[in-house]
């Protein structure tokens, strides 16, 4: 199969991730079929030899000074090292070996040392992170002053653009750490100590000689992997690793015309799932120049609110529609409720702790079944929130689609700390899922070449978007004088604008987007695009334009209004026709009707006279 990936006019190459799941195998050498159990009992011991290799090195080489020898990028001879992690820590001559008597390839190393390089790579953020907290320290950790934000957001990487609820975070976590200890934490390696290896087969640092995968003959929805797997959990020789064919059903969002890459296997209860890459070519996403977008806001019971605004040859911006709305109450209430009953499991837990302190109590086994609990409802509201992530970004996309934009306007809501809303609302405020949104919203958006800028949240909700003058907010319109925060009020007198909070806000983000369109800065790192400051020029235009209400039917009058009734009567329904009756239309008059039939001659029924 052909590793190059043909690229038109307009596409860009993207790797994507999709996941699979191995559910059985055969046995190349013995031609044994094998079932799920045994595939996982296979992988397990794969994985732990790589991960006992990967301990030893991250052991060893897990200290600041190493860190920073790796993240220099350069080895001793001054030469640039490799991307690949494995290949850079071969070239600094970091390597580990497996225990005595126990025979491994070379591409089982290979696998510990990518695993090891990715961790000590990762590591160098953090590492400078807390590094310029702990220089910075300020003298109440729990509240720094505008002098101490400047130091540390000066003395991080990235500080001026760093959100300030990351180091708050690292902050809490190095207070914690001096509450217990007495002392500041040296480092970050110190404060967190030693990072756990997770069981894993990153088979994209193997070649062909321990790891193969084809797109089957047969159909384009079915791949074929084919690795090398021990017999025993200590192989003595080469002839305890034999070759392991294992089908894989394509998941449909899998193009046919994708390139497959090597999976990285994962034990996850009783399974075996893959994490299969894959490059295809999408429409590329462009920076500037977009003349219809979607602007998305965050909000609490109604969780995106979202509206498509035009960008004309004029400059002059307009809304395209009245807008919609993501609710998922039912949603957010169950999510709700396991977290209060988490936080109830964990302080029941924490209370029998205190009580066993160590000690041969008859409260151990209640200890563990509530640990298995907790465990069991956190899967739980993960399972919640990535569903919920995935449902809300997939109606933001389609809504970006249907309205024809090239480009979503999400407000940029990373620092955002709730306070003074009350307890609960505070506690449903903090965690919402907006991070995992914004990344499938990315996903998803990338693929139909639509681009996701994040935009300053600053005044969205404040200012009418018509005029920027300052609402006034109200509960429910129907009581402009009583304070409130759902309905917004443009005391204006030339606009009046009046609407939801949430509806005024996704109009003002769009159309700032609009406006700073050109300020549009691309992360290196991760390739989010985003718009970091707001200029006070840029922001003027950034205003809708009105437009007048428009009807198709004339409402000319031609004569006096008829008077109605408020309150219409019934509507009576018609008598069936009888056997001998003969049914005349309500015009005519109730003298001409006759009786007919049998016996009966044609009279008038008038007895009027």
């Amino acid at each position: 199969m052909s590793r190059k990936l043909p690229i038109g006019k307009g596409k860009t190459p993207r790797t994507s991730c999709a996941r699979a799941l191995l559910r059985r195998a055969v046995d190349e050498k013995t031609g044994e079929r094998l079932s799920l159990s045994a595939v996982r009992l296979r992988v397990g011991w794969c994985a732990d030899l790589v991960s006992n290799l990967a301990a030893a090195l991250l052991a060893e080489h897990c200290n600041t000074g190493d860190v920073d020898v790796l993240a220099a990028g350069v080895d001793e001879g001054g030469r640039a090292l490799p991307s690949n992690a494995w290949m850079a820590l071969r070239r600094l001559g970091w390597s580990a070996a497996p225990p005595e008597g126990v025979k491994v390839n070379d591409r089982i190393v290979r696998m510990a040392q990518e695993q090891a390089g990715r961790a000590l790579r990762s590591a160098k953020w953090r590492a400078d992170l807390t590094a310029g907290v702990l220089a910075t320290w300020p003298i109440d950790p729990s509240k720094r002053t505008p002098r101490e934000w400047d130091t540390v957001r000066a003395a991080v990487p990235g500080g001026k653009y760093l959100p300030s609820s990351i180091i708050k975070a690292r902050t809490r976590q190095a207070a914690t750490y001096l509450k217990a200890n007495g002392r500041l934490p040296v480092d970050v390696f110190e404060l967190e100590g030693a990072p756990k290896v997770a069981r894993l087969l990153l088979l994209a640092a193997c070649d062909g000689q321990q790891a193969t995968i084809e797109r089957s003959e047969t159909g384009t929805g079915q791949a074929l992997l084919r690795l090398q797997l021990p017999t025993r959990p200590d192989p003595q020789a080469y002839r305890d690793w034999t070759w392991v064919a294992c089908p894989i059903a394509l998941p449909p969002t899998v193009p046919a015309s994708a390139v497959l890459h090597l999976p990285t296997l994962r034990l996850a209860g009783d399974t075996v799932r893959a994490d299969l890459a894959y490059t295809h070519a999408v429409p590329k996403a462009s920076r500037t120049g977009h003349a219809v977008a979607l602007g998305v806001d965050w909000g609490l019971n109604t969780l995106l609110s979202a509206g498509a605004v035009q960008l004309n040859g004029e400059g002059r911006i307009t809304a395209l529609g009245a807008g919609g709305q993501f609710r998922a109450a039912g949603v957010l209430a169950k999510q709700h409720r396991l977290r209060r009953l988490s936080e109830r499991l964990h302080t029941k837990a924490d209370q029998y702790e205190r009580l066993i302190a160590g000690h041969d109590h008859q409260l151990a086994p209640k200890l563990d079944v509530l640990r298995s609990e907790i465990q069991h409802v956190s899967q739980r509201r993960s399972s919640l929130n990535d569903a919920l992530a995935w449902a809300a970004a997939r109606w933001a996309v389609d809504q970006a689609i249907a309205a024809g934009a090239t480009v979503i306007y999400v407000e940029d809501l990373r620092s955002m700390e709730a306070g003074g809303m009350g307890r609960t609302l505070n506690t449903r405020l903090s965690q919402q899922v907006r991070g995992q949104i914004a990344d499938r919203m990315r996903h998803l958006a990338t693929e139909q070449g639509i681009a996701v800028v994040t935009v300053p949240a600053r005044n969205t909700s404040k200012l009418c978007p018509h005029c920027l003058t300052p609402l006034r907010h109200r509960k429910t319109p129907d009581r402009p004088t009583l304070a409130g925060w759902k309905w917004a009020i443009c005391p204006h007198q030339d606009y009046r604008w009046q609407g939801d909070r949430d509806h005024g806000a996704w109009r003002r983000i769009a159309a700032r987007g609009l406006a700073h369109q050109a300020t549009t800065v691309t992360d290196h790192t991760s390739g989010h695009m985003a718009i970091r400051t707001v200029l006070d020029n840029l922001e003027a235009n950034a205003v809708l334009t009105p437009t007048p209400k428009t009807s198709r039917k004339d409402r000319t009058k031609t004569g006096p209004t008829r008077p109605r009734s408020t309150r219409p009567a019934p509507r009576r329904r018609g008598a069936p026709p009888q056997h001998g009756l003969t049914v005349v239309p309500a015009s005519v008059r109730r003298d001409t009707l006759t009786r007919t039939g049998p016996g009966c001659p044609a009279q008038p029924t008038d007895t009027r006279a």
